[in-house]
């Protein structure tokens, strides 16, 4: 699967590694030693948005929302059509993307709670350990949802947290611990909660109500954002969240001045390691629940909070590339903008997000959404800028030209092995185990390792080449709560994405061969092996 020429085209698109580790002195490996002494080590910043849809962003085709600089990403580097979040939910689809390992092979990996262990080993090979193994500095900010802490002992708020996300190979972090909708609504730096007073010690529980806060169940008047559903427990800030809390009163967010904090942690990690390669992920609040955003935004879409929202992602993007700019980083730095799973419209509060939403359509033309088995549930936004490693001469690389359009498929559970070989390869054959080297697709080259994708999403769906199939299964065919229609039917399901992106026209009896293949593939990628 790593052949020399596949490992040639990957280590092209690190423009880095065989400079530094060496690589046979074949023509096209001359070539390519050539322009690693032109451009060096590239920095990453990697973005995941957060409920963020394929139709969200107007460079995908959005005209009620206009997303000028998460846009300048795709008109600057490589738009992809086919991309997807290994599952239609958050918690599952970090996982993979820390680890190259989807997160159905793992139990206890469905949507954690706030006071959740972590998830994650801290002994296997993860994204950020390969970049610092590699001498790269290494930064986490904004949204985790992976847990923190072990299984053995209660997360205790008052100390130093460990496991976190430091032992997974992270140098510096500044991070929310699951999600804004959930207690505790603290930011951790590092391990310890910042802000932390020992006279005023944190309490969380999600089994039973703990202290004397208001909540939203028994106090609605306080609420200034009221709940459709859930998110009736402890009320902070003036929102009803998952989960009880108490103490910890000068550590608190104010949900209006995340994104503000997630930009200045972001910048200052920037500028301070300007002159030394970096792997920096950010991961956003936006647009997930509750769309709280700052004053600055308010109004500004005429969508209600969750298109303000949008404006406010898209001003942190344009804030992270006037980062690079200033820093003289923008050249030389691979920036990924892309998502964790599909949108959701009304997912708990009532912020007229469906009664503002109009003609615009979360999804684009895609069926479903977060929490569903059609395409909407999985198939996200993924933009790539690197104007460096995009901008050459030979005649094999001109179709890398900013601004491409990609329809190869490729999904976040590649990111570690991709990666490796930007650093150098070899170390994710053995820990890797579902993910596939596509760093020739994100580079522009030609077709990534990859043809087929597996969504998750409860149960297990599968994109193979132009076909969509998912497996007879019973269940709710939509959720009541989310209106999100979940994909499950008593019979398979066979789409023919080229000619109906929808999944409007099921056309499994008309082609038994290509149920039965994908049927048997499926059955392989369950026992974790590659079809």
């Amino acid at each position: 699967m790593r052949h020399l020429a596949g490992l040639i085209g990957a280590v092209a698109f690190a423009g880095t590694a065989i400079g530094i580790w060496g690589m046979p002195g074949a023509t096209a490996a001359g070539r390519i030693q050539r322009r690693v002494a032109e451009v060096g080590r590239p920095n990453v910043v990697f973005i995941l948005t957060d409920d963020v849809g394929y139709g969200d962003i107007s460079a995908n085709g959005a005209t009620r929302v206009k997303t000028p600089n998460i846009d300048r990403i795709a008109n600057e580097g490589i738009r992809f059509t086919n991309a997807y979040a290994p599952a239609a939910t958050c918690t599952p689809s970090r996982y993979a993307l820390m680890t190259g390992e989807y997160a159905f092979r793992k139990q206890g990996t469905g949507v954690l709670p706030g006071d959740a262990a972590m998830i994650i080993d801290p002994a296997r090979l993860t994204l950020p350990r390969r970049f610092k193994d590699a001498g790269y500095t290494t930064g986490a900010i904004g949204k985790w949802h992976l847990g923190l802490g072990n299984a053995t002992s209660p997360l205790d708020w008052n100390k130093h947290i460990a496991p976190g996300a430091n032992a997974l190979g992270f140098d510096e972090t500044y991070l929310i611990p699951a999600t804004v909708d959930r207690v505790p609504t603290v930011w951790v730096k590092n391990g310890d909660v910042v802000g932390h007073e020992p006279a005023d010690p944190i309490q969380v529980d999600y089994k039973q109500r703990i202290g004397d806060w208001p909540t939203g169940r028994k106090n609605p008047e306080l609420l200034k954002q009221k709940h459709s559903h859930g998110h009736d427990m402890t009320i902070v800030n003036g929102i009803g969240r998952i989960g009880w809390m108490t103490g910890g009163k000068k550590a608190l967010w104010v949900d209006e001045d995340i994104a503000d904090t997630i930009i200045r942690e972001t910048t200052s990690f920037i500028s301070n390691n300007k002159r030394k390669p970096f792997f920096l992920y950010v991961g956003t609040h936006d647009i997930h629940v509750p769309r709280v955003p700052h004053k600055r935004f308010v109004g500004k879409s005429g969508m209600g909070p969750r298109g303000d929202a949008i404006l406010q992602l898209d001003a942190q993007v344009g804030a992270i590339l006037k980062a690079l700019d200033k820093n003289g980083l923008a050249d030389n730095t691979i920036v990924v903008f892309t998502s964790d799973n599909g949108p959701v419209v009304d997912d708990g509060y009532q912020d007229q997000a469906v009664t503002l939403l109009g003609d615009h359509k979360p999804a684009g033309p895609l069926r479903g959404g977060k929490y569903s088995l059609f395409e909407g549930g999985t198939r996200v936004p993924f933009l790539v800028r690197w104007p460096a490693g995009q901008r050459h001469s030979t005649e094999d690389v001109r179709k890398a030209a900013p601004g491409r359009i990609a329809n190869d498929i490729i999904s976040l559970v590649d990111m570690l092995a991709s990666f490796d070989q930007l650093l150098g390869g070899g170390q994710t054959g053995q820990v890797s185990q579902d993910g596939l080297d596509v760093s020739d697709a994100i580079r522009g080259l030609g077709p990534g390792k990859r043809n087929y994708s597996v969504e998750h999403a409860g149960r297990l769906a599968l994109r193979w080449e132009k076909w969509k199939f998912i497996p007879a299964g019973k269940g709710q065919a939509y959720l009541p709560l989310t209106g999100t229609e979940t994909g499950n039917l008593d019979a398979d399901q066979l789409y023919d994405l080229d000619v109906d992106p929808h999944e409007d026209r099921n056309v499994a009896s008309a082609n038994p061969d290509v149920l039965v293949k994908m049927k048997g593939m499926l059955t392989q990628l369950r026992a974790g092996k590659q079809p």
